[in-house]
């Protein structure tokens, strides 16, 4: 059975969008006090005395965490510890958003060929803007240029939000560099550090020289006014996965690894959603480009220009004000670019 939940008040109700999971509140206060013991033992008797609940009440909760995903060990004398397992869950979202549209309702879903799919389905049969589609894991996730996204299950954050932003097609590249800003700082934020997160244009998240996130924007045109109908807004973060497949091993890092610590998917979520709905209600005016063009890793650098079957050399010069490339070519030429796909430069080699 699938219930539909109120983010902000955790109530259950009707409503056209599949709701989120969610767990028992004793459940959901345990994960809670082992997240911020994570890795250490803690007593049941503690817990139970914590949450005034009797411990027969931790024990069921801690089987509930379990069948979720969650790994707990339990030893006698000394009492429950959370070893592994990032459940996505209501009340963990619940916790930090502090947005009054962007992730108000959501779908969960625990497996989809890709969350853009589902979230463009949506737009077209009108669901309002913040509507957002998370999923555990895809089974056909995807990037730019039909690139496959890699997207492990309890790995990931693999999410998309529905947007009817008032822009022009030109100015539709600037949802994409305001997510980039927003999951950077959300990035940051959850590591507890500052400016850790780069960006490549447009829209790749880098940990120093590695791709953590991918973003990719979708849109149907509205044929009258030239402007955008929709918006489809996905964002793909590598939160905790350690094992890459070979072919994409020396190019991907996750937020464990880049970024040294273990953070709460839940909350990433949230926090991608905060740091989204604030620039986005001012989205036209490009408040978020001067950040942008701090974070950028590849300004002043060597690249490599493709499209198509063709590649150029270049030196990236610039971030104009509706985020288009501006690179000049070896034979001191500028162009820019909205298009295409850049390479930075490392000694001879290239890398994505």
């Amino acid at each position: 059975m699938r219930e539909e939940y109120d983010i902000k008040n955790l109530n259950p109700r009707r409503n056209p969008l599949n709701g989120l999971r969610r767990l028992s509140k004793t459940a959901a206060r345990v994960l809670e006090i082992l997240e911020k013991n994570r890795g250490e033992s803690v007593s049941g008797a503690r817990i139970a005395e914590e949450l005034g609940v009797s411990r027969n009440s931790v024990w069921k909760a801690v089987k509930e965490l379990e069948a979720e995903g969650c790994q707990i060990s339990a030893v006698t004398n000394k009492g429950y510890t959370l070893l592994g397992g990032d459940i996505v869950t209501a009340e963990a979202i619940g916790r930090y958003l502090a947005t009054s549209c962007f992730g108000q309702k959501i779908e969960y879903l625990p497996t989809v060929t890709s969350t853009n799919d589902r979230a463009k389905e949506l737009a077209a049969a009108g669901a309002e803007e913040g509507t957002l589609v998370v999923a555990d894991t895809q089974s056909a996730g995807r990037g730019r240029m039909a690139r496959s996204f890699y997207s492990p299950g309890r790995h990931g954050v693999y999410i998309s939000l529905v947007l009817r932003p008032k822009l022009t097609l030109e100015r539709s590249l600037m949802i994409t560099a305001c997510a980039a800003v927003a999951v950077a700082r959300a990035i940051d934020k959850t590591c507890g550090k500052s400016e850790l997160s780069q960006i490549k244009w447009v829209n790749d998240v880098y940990l120093g020289d590695k791709k953590v996130c991918g973003i990719l924007t979708e849109a149907a045109i509205d044929c009258e006014n030239g402007g955008l109908q929709y918006a489809v807004l996905g964002i793909g973060v590598n939160v905790s996965e350690t094992e890459f497949p070979p072919e994409i091993r020396d190019k991907a890092t996750s937020v464990l690894l880049g970024g040294g610590e273990r953070v709460s998917r839940s909350r990433l979520i949230a926090e991608i959603m905060n740091e989204l709905e604030r620039e986005y209600e001012g989205i036209e005016n490009g408040g978020f480009l001067e950040e942008y063009r701090r974070r950028s890793n590849i300004l002043g650098r060597e690249v490599t220009v493709l499209r198509g079957e063709e590649s150029e050399l270049a030196t990236a010069i610039a971030l104009d004000d509706n985020c288009r490339l501006v690179v000049r070519t070896a034979d001191g030429n500028e162009k820019t670019l909205n298009s295409g796909e850049v390479s930075i430069r490392l000694d001879e080699n290239t890398a994505n």
